[in-house]
């Protein structure tokens, strides 16, 4: 019987409070109140295309900017992760993917490698400064993708192959990584040990 892959976490500093529970061996259900409503949608397709269980609630001071509430709750969802992924026994360790949404395409690739490190391109010039929903700029997707690759210890590369709306595209991204992570933390039964020549992960 395999232990249950499971976290709760919470983080709280003068610019945000964050408490965070995850299952990664869930449905995909979630519960999720940012105070960020862009980035409650990313992370409910994060959520629901990964397979993962995940409740989510945060204050932070938004009225100055969305900054330090999704960068928090992206490093306290990264450090759930790692805790949930335990040694990381029978993992299938990679996983890929490939989304469209629209006119977007995007690519995901990761490896639960126990190193972090973050390869993010192809995003149109001038995504970075767009205000999607009215609250979130393009800017984040890559400061949440980078707070939860190393907090978690993944390797990740994400690459925009194509796209023109910028809700349209940070969504594929987001899927995309879903995907990617739903197939690196299943559990592989020809698996024996931790999936690496070092023994460790």
């Amino acid at each position: 019987m395999t232990n249950a892959r499971i976290a709760s976490r919470t983080r709280t500093t003068s610019e945000s409070s964050i408490q965070l529970e995850l299952d990664l061996d869930g449905t995909g259900s979630s519960s999720i109140d940012t105070s960020v409503p862009f980035f409650d949608h990313m992370l409910t397709a994060f959520a629901k295309h990964s397979l993962t269980d995940l409740r989510v609630k945060a204050t932070g001071d938004t009225h100055i900017d969305v900054h330090h509430t999704v960068e928090d709750t992206a490093i306290v969802l990264g450090q759930a992760i790692r805790e949930a992924l335990g040694d990381k026994t029978g993992i299938s360790r990679y996983g890929d993917a490939l989304v469209p949404l629209d006119e977007a395409l995007a690519q995901a690739v990761v490896d639960i490698s126990g190193r972090p490190y973050l390869v993010h391109t192809g995003e149109p010039a001038g995504f970075e400064m767009h205000l999607i929903g009215g609250h979130f700029t393009g800017s984040m997707v890559r400061h949440a993708f980078e707070a939860i690759t190393f907090h978690a210890g993944l390797t990740v590369h994400v690459n925009v192959l194509g796209g023109r709306d910028p809700h349209h595209i940070a969504e594929a991204e987001f899927k995309a990584f879903a995907r990617a992570f739903r197939q690196a933390k299943s559990l592989d039964p020809l698996v024996v040990g931790v999936p690496s020549t070092k023994g460790a992960l």
